[in-house]
């Protein structure tokens, strides 16, 4: 028993690093050695969990997806409205990636050209389907113009969303991603939803944006 917890234990701090590495480094520019040494265990270590690169970045997409199936499940208890929630899992995943490195790397592997192996799904067509639907949900809420196009506004959403980190990256610390946030959905709530609607969902974006930067 003892020896399985150190060995899980392990696991979780190669990933962890690779983690950390892949977002700062990128994907193609970190090695195996690179990770070794950030993680400060042995190669012998790393490659009996691990017989590839692509191994660890797809255990990093796994638990990335994990964490956003949690963040939406949680959302979706609360009851609230399409947009609504659209906008907290938004922001929810902002804290997540503020605060732990392996969601961050996420954000930026599926930039990459990595292979996504099944059963896992791409994490931009599952945060698609997401946004879409909760778009479709919003205009029957009558929270955005009726003549919006879900499907095209959800595709910017999402490019939105990751754009704000991959593009911050290297001049912000991840601490900003939640500022960053909260300005892209002041842009989009003024152009989606009517005005007679618009105060109450930007103070709520007022209000997660805090949430978010606490923790």
């Amino acid at each position: 028993m003892a020896r399985q917890l150190r060995a899980e234990q392990t696991r979780t701090t190669i990933i962890t690093a690779a983690a950390d590495l892949f977002d700062r480094q990128g994907y193609e520019s970190t090695s195996l050695s690179d990770i070794v040494g950030h993680a400060n265990v042995t190669k012998g270590a790393l490659y009996f969990h691990f017989a590839a690169k692509e191994d660890l970045a797809h255990a990093i997409l796994e638990l990335q997806s994990v964490a956003a199936r949690q963040v939406v499940a949680e959302v979706e208890s609360r009851g609230c409205s399409s947009l609504e929630a659209l906008m907290r899992v938004t922001f929810a995943l902002a804290r997540l990636a503020v605060h732990d490195p392996v969601p961050r790397a996420g954000l930026r592997l599926v930039t990459t050209n990595l292979p996504v192996r099944p059963p896992l799904r791409h994490p931009f067509t599952e945060w698609l389907e997401f946004a879409s639907r909760k778009l479709h949900g919003a205009v029957r809420d009558c929270d955005v113009h009726a003549e919006l196009d879900a499907g095209i506004v959800a595709h910017s959403l999402v490019c939105f969303f990751v754009g704000t980190r991959v593009a911050g990256r290297t001049l912000e610390p991840p601490a900003r991603l939640p500022r960053r946030v909260a300005e892209m959905w002041y842009l989009m709530l003024r152009s989606l939803v009517p005005v007679h609607r618009r105060p109450r969902y930007l103070a709520l974006a007022a209000q997660l944006e805090r949430e978010a930067r606490t923790g």
